[in-house]
């Protein structure tokens, strides 16, 4: 447990030294669980998302996508069953008054510690439902009341028709989202794990009644794949949970979890759900619109298989997965020896820098051309320049990063018109012609 509660510690300080994810409004003495992605953290967040997106949605011919609202009107989470349904079961400490979730014996248990000697008492459960509330208009009363979504899925369904009809989709096909959520979570904890804001990417793919059993294992399958393959997550720190018939959500006919092992434990980062006709027969029971598919022969209300990813805890995985600590270092010289050394062994098409720019010296002999080098490759990828320290030392700062390429510019470079190219994880070094670099990257990035 120590050993995991290191790797928790070291982590956070690596993403706030580093810039990837500091802790939100810090200098006004921060906001539980509110984090704000820095430039490096933002960068590999663009990376999921877009890896993600190319996946679901653009290399499928039956995917489409939308962004909508985060504010709605309120009778879509009537529909929806969130303003009844969406709540989480809370007790209170009759010591301290603290609120905690009765299906969370664990941190109860927790919390019961930090009264050691003193004999417990805990409040009955009482159901607390987890959407933000705010007003529309200039008045704060029951008629202007509305709600920030807790999930992304409903205009997918709100917009379902209008889709179908722009589009000439014919089924099965899917509407696929990304975009942020709001739930008023009393337990929050483990850095970016549990969050009041957050980001979802998730698709609601719509199929003939009787088509979605098949289409839930299809789409099980290939959400699996983008786990192992496309993010290179280790396959032995990634499981699926079947989720039994009193855990289900009120619109689940199944579910089955994806679980990462997180250094606090098991726990879920994304989810795939048969929500059957729940929502568009919902919606079509309030709002009285016609949201039925029709061919020429027949109409119904299509089911729903929705795959959903939480993109922060799945960042947080990809982080965790790839930090690597080196004890006593890499390197054999003197210079750079320590203790222990850092490397983020990100996939390079996660990498937020994938190249780094060092000039051996800061003479402008060296320093010119870097910086020309620099402007050319930045305009393929997402690139670093950096002079300051020995050269041993820079290496290291880019290893901490999960840079996958380092690029030295030194004396003999102004001669032969080459440089060195680092790989981070082989730490194997060729020297390149300045003007074969981009083609030399295109073919080791892939891209």
């Amino acid at each position: 447990m120590k050993e995991k509660n290191d790797l928790m510690e070291k982590l956070i300080s690596l993403c706030k030294r580093r810039g990837f994810i500091f802790p939100g409004s810090e200098i006004y003495g921060g906001l539980a669980n509110s984090y704000d992605y820095g430039p490096l953290g933002t960068e590999l967040y663009n990376n999921i998302r877009n890896l993600w997106w190319k996946k679901f949605v653009q290399q499928r011919q039956d995917m489409v996508g939308i962004r909508g609202p985060i504010i709605m009107n309120p009778k879509v989470w009537e529909a929806s069953g969130h303003i009844k349904n969406f709540t989480d079961p809370l007790v209170e400490c009759k010591i301290c008054h603290v609120r905690m979730r009765a299906d969370k014996p664990n941190d109860i248990a927790e919390h019961e510690k930090t009264h050691a000697g003193k004999e417990i008492e805990w409040t009955e459960p009482k159901n607390f439902n987890l959407l933000f509330k705010t007003f529309i208009g200039t008045t704060e009363d029951a008629k202007s009341t509305a709600y920030m979504r807790g999930e992304t899925a409903q205009t997918m369904f709100t917009d379902f028709k209008l889709v179908a009809e722009s589009m000439r989709k014919k089924l099965p096909f899917g509407i696929a989202q990304i975009g942020r959520s709001f739930r008023n979570e009393i337990t929050t904890g483990n850095f970016t794990f549990r969050m009041k804001e957050f980001t979802i990417a998730e698709l609601e793919y719509f199929v003939k009644p009787g088509e979605d059993d098949a289409a839930f294992e299809d789409w099980l399958n290939y959400q699996q794949e983008f786990f192992t393959k496309d993010l290179g997550l280790k396959k032995e720190n990634v499981k699926k949970v079947e989720l039994e018939k009193d855990e289900l959500a009120h619109y689940s006919k199944r579910t089955v979890d994806t679980y990462y092992k997180f250094p606090f434990g098991w726990d879920e980062m994304a989810g795939i759900a048969n929500r059957t006709d729940y929502d568009l027969k919902n919606h079509i029971a309030l709002s009285g619109a016609d949201l039925k598919f029709k061919t020429e022969t027949e109409e119904f209300i299509p089911y729903v298989v929705e795959p959903t990813f939480g993109l922060d805890r799945i960042l947080m995985a990809v982080l965790i997965d790839a930090h690597e600590v080196v004890k006593g270092g890499r390197t054999t010289t003197t210079e750079s020896v320590k203790e222990e050394e850092v490397v983020l062994r990100l996939p390079r098409q996660l990498a937020p820098i994938k190249i780094a720019v060092l000039p051996l010296s800061r003479k402008d002999e060296l320093t010119k051309p870097s910086l020309e080098i620099l402007h050319n490759l930045q305009q393929h990828w997402m690139c670093q320049y950096d002079e300051t320290g020995s050269i041993g030392r820079r290496y290291r700062r880019q290893d901490e990063i999960g840079t996958p390429y380092c690029i030295t510019f030194d004396f003999e470079s102004v001669k032969d018109k080459k440089v060195t190219v680092r790989d981070r994880d082989t730490m194997s070094q060729d020297r390149i012609a300045i003007e074969e670099l981009e083609e030399y990257f295109k073919k080791k990035l892939g891209c």
